[in-house]
């Protein structure tokens, strides 16, 4: 049995961390080491939007000595990551430019949507995990940039959705007013508060949930010390909060000593606690739950994912289909024309594996963009397709890269849209993101045609490759000649993609 040693970077709002991993596939994942530098990017990032000497200076030396832990513990594999706190401000690319000039190392900036799936992914691959998402659930991932709610009902995905409320953030915004501690933690709270109310209109339908769990350094720390001072799990919400409640009532000083915090930690300590009490409040959980897992613990599953060395119990695919589902139901899309256009979509994609060179992701982005591919007429029917590319994009599908979301936005987009030129489109897409979105865009064009009715006329539908023909074989007893027509206007784009003409052969059956 391989053993890989693999070691996780992560540059954050306040702090840069190292943690080194053992990752064999017999075995849970097992971290060996774990090393924190207090850095406050986000106190210049957050109020001047650029990032000063001094910082990238402290960033450099701290990344330098990240590579010396590494070779003494001979690393197989790095990845390293960092999230809002580059990506928000105007000298990111020189930063990590620096960075790898002085230390050799290559950081990937993450989107929103690829950090928050890496957090999830650490929480998602514990078997406690699967227990809770059973009834209800929600993941609460809170960082200094902004926080991250994603809501579980019945196992399913019903929406994940981005907050403004990082506690780096917040204290910026805030500490630009001279403000006394108690209207300081009066302003958290009603921020919190009032997003929090939004959100349970839109998403919680019966105003509670059964469980609450909380991800990310500093919340779990908070979480687990009130846990040690009391010596028992918080399982009981109502004392946790009645603790807090408390405990907000003593000044910086003295709430570091109870829960045996260091100094340099009191800036923070009042908006996560503020946070997690309007959380737990806000969602009337019956059970709180920290993990005690961290970014690192997600990137370095995401890698022994992506390297074959875990099979993950979770199904990520599925998360990514369910959160699609709800959010074509939100815009009151989703239908039996919806199910039928998505059987049809992948079975052409199946038949045609050889032909459009696609693999199990494409795959996945068909069927996402098939099930939002009407969501537009929410707001126009006459500009459903450019609303569902703004829906799509303005819409955080947990699972889904940046560009992925771009794929399946320019996918539903260009299913009724002329396919634009590369030239155009290339700030959005890559080369090859754009052939994507061109064979993707020709199987729903195609696909789409053959349920134009929304009536489902076509049963026993079969699909196979004969020369330079797709001949899809369906059986109906109803008038077909809407779809017919269609179907013909539809297929020169699907040849122009392919060289592959699609063709109806019908069978008439009376029932």
């Amino acid at each position: 049995m391989a053993v890989h040693t693999f070691a996780a970077i992560y540059i954050g709002s306040y702090e840069v961390s190292l943690k080194i991993f053992e990752l064999a596939s017999k075995k849970k994942l097992r971290g060996i080491d774990y090393v924190r530098r207090r850095i406050e990017l986000g106190k210049d990032a957050y109020s001047t939007g650029s990032i000063g000497y001094e910082l990238v200076e402290a960033l450099c030396d701290t990344l330098s000595e990240f590579t010396r832990i590494m070779k003494e513990y001979r690393v197989d594999a790095y990845e390293a990551y960092a999230a809002a706190v580059l990506r928000d401000v105007s000298n990111e690319f020189f930063i990590l430019d620096q960075i790898k000039l002085r230390t050799g190392l290559l950081v990937h900036v993450l989107s929103n949507s690829e950090h928050r799936f890496v957090s999830y992914k650490s929480v998602a691959m514990r078997e406690e995990f699967e227990d809770m998402v059973k009834t209800s659930a929600a993941v609460v991932d809170v960082g200094g940039a902004g926080l991250q709610i994603t809501l579980f009902s019945k196992g399913k995905v019903v929406t994940t959705q981005h907050l403004g409320l990082g506690t780096m953030r917040m204290r910026q915004q805030l500490a630009r007013k001279s403000i006394n501690l108690s209207q300081y933690e009066l302003q958290i709270e009603e921020m919190v508060e009032k997003e929090l109310e939004v959100f349970k209109a839109m998403y919680l339908e019966e105003g509670h949930i059964d469980h609450l769990i909380v991800i990310g350094d500093y919340m779990t720390e908070l979480v687990r010390r009130v846990e040690k001072k009391h010596d028992e799990k918080t399982d009981d919400v109502q004392k946790f909060l009645r603790y807090l409640d408390k405990l907000g009532k003593k000044n910086l000083e003295q709430i570091s000593e109870e829960l045996g915090l260091a100094n340099e930690n009191d800036a923070l300590i009042v908006p996560y606690m503020i946070i997690c009490k309007c959380m737990a409040k806000g969602f009337g959980a019956n059970s709180l739950w920290a993990p005690g897992v961290i970014v690192s613990d997600g990137i370095a599953c995401d890698y022994a994912e992506r390297n074959k060395i875990y099979k993950p119990t979770h199904d990520f695919d599925e998360d990514i289909l369910s959160a699609a589902k709800s959010l074509s139901e939100r815009y009151m899309s989703y239908s039996p024309h919806i199910d039928a256009l998505t059987q049809m979509s992948t079975l052409i994609f199946d038949t045609m594996k050889k032909e459009h060179g696609l693999g199990k992701r494409e795959r996945l982005l068909l069927c996402v963009a098939a099930i939002l591919h009407d969501c537009g007429k929410y707001i126009s029917f006459l500009n459903s397709p450019q609303c569902a590319y703004d829906i799509i994009m303005a819409s955080e599908i947990i699972g889904l890269t940046h560009m992925e979301r771009e794929i399946v936005a320019n996918t539903v987009l260009y299913n009724t849209h002329p396919l634009a030129s590369y030239q155009e489109v290339a700030d959005k897409l890559d080369h090859d993101s754009y052939l994507v979105v061109a064979k993707l865009s020709a199987i729903l064009r195609v696909s789409n045609a053959m349920d134009r009715s929304h009536k489902q006329k076509f049963k026993n539908v079969k699909a196979q490759l004969r020369g330079k023909e797709l001949v899809i074989t369906i059986e109906t007893a109803e008038d077909i000649a809407l779809e017919k027509t269609l179907f013909d206007a539809k297929t020169a784009y699907f040849e122009s993609v392919f060289s592959i003409k699609p063709v109806i052969k019908e069978k008439r059956v009376y029932y």
